[in-house]
């Protein structure tokens, strides 16, 4: 079979299409960032018209230059940030407010007086994950509580909830799809990952009703077909997957204890652990890594709020460099023996700590410190953090054993010295591949696979290539000295709240 897939990442800051021809070849991509709107300390939304727009013009945009025949464009795989939350009228399809970015804290009070009250061990066992307002669950209820008529017309069935998925799932089929996979629906709080099932005790410990919620679906699925103005003619979406899922499947992390990392606005690392679901003793998240071909895959996951996004602080927030690809440049001039550490807490920690009250900050600046040692500070903060996940996932799979080696993409992998200390701290070797847009990778691979144009996982490791391999070179000695000084950093940030 021959044909072209159309991939859709939709991301927090930016969305992208990519098409990919019968090999898995990238031919033509477009993206956009759009507007970040922030209504007040640790709230973060996005304009739904904003989240569309962005991802029809780039769709549109990617076809054309790719210069092919409509007719040849076999499938879409769609994937997007994971848990921010959007509430719809189902007649007219005109969301109720902006989305609530899974950056969002407004709901921490409401997560405080539900884990007050016992609840957070029955959302762990059944979800895998904590209570916290990273989960789309607390988003939906206050959007419900505190919408003038939401609660009675989402009780009415008039109202649909869904994650960014569901929701340009829903435009792109003109309303006639209201649908979801099981890698999304496992991170709203809402969803026996066990029983693969939205969960009846959780809907009414969340007072969330049935109606609103969407059909989940395998990975790999019929989600309908796409309108027939958007493109030329109706197009099949054939595969669909949260973004760190999608990247998980796009670095061919197939075999249980395989490890990849993505750095984009966050980072979020995910170990496979096989067909069971292992309870994490060390605050990580279990959860889905894909359902395909009927066999459902578990993870263990560990989320880091700012990784990427503390290179755009610097550009955009401190004004220190135009553009990010000027961060490398400025932290190699900073100054021999500096031992200055940047704490993104700009919208809580997540894991191992999951504290959302605490903010960031800035440790070991002396008048000898300037531009340059924060800049580098802001590029070592992302290993650090890597560190403190890969610490704990050793903990809770291999007994305490390091783990071997880690696949890394996303934008932030294009920074040489990101990654080299991303080695040196880790002490393992670090693969970039060939194609660090894993995460349309992943989605472009389960659209085909659906449709049959792409070859089985076991075969997935032939198209999976190999751009550059870092090596540690670091002492071990210097390794500990200065992860114990991020640790203290760390210690002293959490006992800072707002």
């Amino acid at each position: 079979m021959s044909g072209h897939i159309l991939a859709i990442d939709q991301g927090t800051t930016s969305s992208r299409a990519i098409l990919f021809d019968e090999a898995l070849r990238p031919v033509a991509a477009s993206s956009q960032e759009f507007r970040q709107i922030f209504p007040q300390s640790g709230w973060v939304e996005h304009d739904p018209a904003d989240l569309w727009a962005s991802v029809a013009a780039t769709a549109r945009a990617a076809i054309e230059r790719a210069g092919i025949d409509i007719a040849s464009l076999a499938a879409i795989g769609l994937t997007n940030q994971r848990e921010t939350t959007l509430l719809w009228d189902r007649q007219t399809g005109e969301p109720l407010m902006n989305a609530i970015v899974w950056q969002d804290r407004r709901t921490a009070d409401l997560c405080d007086r539900l884990r007050a009250d016992g609840a957070e061990a029955m959302v762990t066992e059944r979800t895998g994950l904590v209570l916290d307002p990273y989960f789309s669950a607390s988003k939906l209820a206050w959007m419900l509580d505190n919408l003038e008529g939401a609660r009675a017309k989402a009780e009415a069935g008039r109202l649909a909830f869904g994650t960014v998925d569901t929701f340009l799932i829903w435009r792109l089929t003109g309303g006639k799809v209201h649908a979801t996979d099981v890698t999304n629906a496992s991170r709203t709080a809402l969803f026996n990952i066990h029983t693969l099932a939205w969960d009846e005790a959780l809907l009414d410990l969340f007072a969330i009703p049935r109606a609103v919620l969407p059909e989940v679906k395998a990975c790999t699925d019929d989600f309908g077909m796409t309108r027939p103005d958007l493109f030329g003619r109706p197009i099949p979406l054939r595969g669909l997957a949260g973004d760190q899922q999608a990247a998980t499947v796009g670095q061919g992390c197939f075999e249980p204890g395989m490890v990849k990392s993505t750095y984009g606005t966050g980072c979020f690392a995910l170990l496979n652990t096989g067909l069971a679901p292992v309870a994490s003793s060390n605050r990580l998240l279990t959860t889905l890594a894909y359902q395909i071909d009927g066999q459902t895959t578990y993870a263990l996951e560990g989320s880091i709020f700012v990784a990427g996004a503390a290179v755009q602080w610097l550009r955009d927030g401190l004004k220190l460099v135009r553009e990010a690809e000027e961060t490398d440049g400025l932290a190699a001039s900073a100054r021999d023996g500096s031992e200055v550490y940047l704490v993104p807490a700009f919208t809580g920690l997540g894991a191992p700590y999951w504290d959302a009250t605490c903010r960031g900050a800035i440790f070991g600046l002396t008048r000898a410190d300037g531009a340059a040692e924060i800049a580098r500070a802001t590029l070592e903060s992302v290993g650090y953090q890597t560190r403190d996940l890969l610490e704990a996932m050793a903990r809770d799979w291999a007994a305490g054993e390091p783990l071997q080696g880690l696949r890394v993409d996303g934008g932030m992998t294009a920074s040489d010295r990101a990654m080299q200390f991303l080695a040196d701290i880790l002490g393992v070797s670090v693969d970039r591949p060939a194609v660090i847009e894993t995460t349309a990778l992943g989605a472009a691979w389960l659209a085909g696979r659906e449709i049959d144009l792409y070859p089985p996982a076991e075969d997935f490791s032939k198209v999976w290539r190999l751009e550059r391999r870092f090596e540690p070179s670091m002492t071990c000695e210097e390794r500990d000295r200065r992860y114990a000084g991020w640790q203290e950093a760390v210690a002293r940030t959490l006992t800072t709240k707002v």
